[in-house]
């Protein structure tokens, strides 16, 4: 589908929550909804918005149709350097399924059981966030010491690796180490998702690039088969799992404009919130100009 076609799908209303749908709810996180196939999962991106790991109570309309058709090209974009967790026939496995409705085919993919990895794996080329809050501090990202005075999103010498734990929900994920990684999920698998992550970063780096934005960080998820083969799975560098910034706005010394949820996360500290249950309504203006800000890192890949 092209930009035009999907901005054109999207529902005028935030679509949060699945009824009726032929299969068993396994699992709902913060956003994604988990349907068991039996032979397959159905993984449904819905429109809730999450900020400080708290889900907010105001959506935004389309965001899962956003994520999921992003996640569908960039996993054609990167099929090269490792497989997914996709079915191959997207369409036929609806049909297949009797799921006809338009906007759920939209915002949803058909993928393979798998077993997730018990890490996240975090790319980065700028220090920006929590590396930079890190930085800050220590020196240090993830144990990994950098050049004495760096700024604020100023670009790295080369990429780094900063993996984190998956934690429970409403909790946070926590940053870890090489060591710390190795003793989760072992040395090879944790030296071949390193790789796999820094190889993928440079990719959507690249192709960021020429959208004329600038890929800071990314968040990839990988699983596993009955045969220890590598997957990739979940979403994978969309405006929720990665920090985009338009490179004509791009400037050091301070957290430039971006393209993902940051919008938000602005707003809400900008008000007297503990970040805990319950979350602040949002107003209409930052939803409308958040849904603005995914479509518009849509159009700028896709064209």
């Amino acid at each position: 589908m092209t930009s035009a076609e999907i901005a054109a799908a999207l529902p005028s209303n935030a679509r949060t929550a699945f009824e009726d749908l032929p299969c068993t709810l396994l699992a709902s996180g913060k956003v994604r909804e988990i349907y068991d196939l039996g032979d397959a999962l159905l993984l449904v991106a819905s429109d809730r918005l999450s900020a400080f790991d708290v889900i907010l109570p105001d959506g935004i309309p389309g965001k899962g149709i956003i994520l999921t058709q992003m996640s569908l090209w960039w996993f054609e974009q990167t099929q090269s350097l490792i497989q997914n967790h996709l079915l191959p026939d997207q369409n036929g496995e609806f049909t297949r399924l009797g799921l006809h409705d338009r906007d759920l085919q939209l915002r949803s993919m058909i993928v393979r059981k798998l077993k997730p990895l018990a890490i996240e794996c975090v790319a980065r080329g700028y220090l920006i966030g929590s590396g930079w809050s890190s930085y800050q501090k220590s020196g240090e990202v993830c144990g990994i010491k950098l050049p004495t005075g760096l700024r604020q999103a100023e670009k790295l010498p080369s990429p780094i690796f900063t993996p984190t734990t998956k934690a429970p929900k409403g909790q946070h994920d926590e940053a870890i180490n090489d060591a710390q990684g190795t003793a989760i999920i072992g040395p090879a698998l944790y030296e071949k998702v390193k790789a796999t992550s820094l190889a993928l970063y440079q990719l959507g780096h690249e192709r960021a690039h020429k959208a004329g934005m600038i890929l800071a960080d990314t968040k990839f998820e990988f699983g596993t088969d009955a045969e220890g083969n590598l997957f990739l799975i979940d979403e994978v560098l969309t405006p929720d799992s990665s920090r985009y910034w338009p490179a004509n706005d791009y400037r050091i010394d301070c957290s430039p404009p971006s393209y993902d949820k940051q919008f938000v996360r602005d707003h809400l500290l900008a008000l007297n919130w503990n970040q805990k249950p319950p979350a602040p309504t949002l107003p209409a203006e930052v939803i409308s100009r958040t849904q603005e800000k995914y479509l518009a890192a849509l159009k700028n890949l896709l064209g």
